[in-house]
């Protein structure tokens, strides 16, 4: 096994590790964090397949942004386990069954799937340069019609959120 494998391996156990971490956690708090240990194993997933970009996007927007809001509200919310109404057993095993089902999906799906070799794949297929190429060239008038667009949506926000002014009667 090359360098690459065994990176690949080590990443995909942290992966399912932390996703499970994320399931069986009972604090929410701990949920969160391994959720963002999650994030960052799919990034190094994402700079082994070549796609630096994706990589960076992922840290940034999710495992950066999304999640420090998720703690804030968790913190936020203050959820005690002495409050929450516990599950009846109907439902318990209803989420059994579903997680079972699923199950079974993945490894069908899993038995078919062919798996390529990493080597056969071009080298500059996630590179950021190349992103920009083709969107300022091929798709540049959908980008600029969509960042006008959140640009019209950006000042009706302000519109909509600003109050007015109305005199005292």
């Amino acid at each position: 096994m090359d360098f690459y494998s065994i990176l690949f391996w080590v990443l995909s156990a942290m992966a399912v590790g932390s996703a499970l971490g994320v399931i069986l956690s009972r604090n929410p708090v701990n949920s969160v964090l391994f959720l963002i240990l999650t994030f960052f194993s799919i990034s190094g997933h994402y700079i082994l397949m070549n796609a630096q970009f994706l990589a960076v996007v992922n840290i940034i927007v999710y495992a950066g942004a999304i999640m420090v809001l998720f703690l804030f509200v968790i913190m936020l919310m203050n959820l005690n386990a002495d409050v929450e109404p516990q599950k009846g057993q109907l439902v318990q095993l209803a989420g059994v069954i579903s997680g079972g089902v699923l199950f079974l999906v993945i490894l069908a799906a899993l038995r078919s799937a062919k798996v390529e070799s990493m080597e056969t794949k071009s080298t500059d297929i996630g590179l950021i340069a190349n992103l920009g190429k083709v969107l300022f060239t091929r798709y540049v008038l959908p980008f600029e019609i969509s960042s006008v667009l959140f640009l019209s949506a950006m000042i009706g926000a302000v519109v909509i959120g600003k109050k007015e002014n109305l005199p005292a009667a």
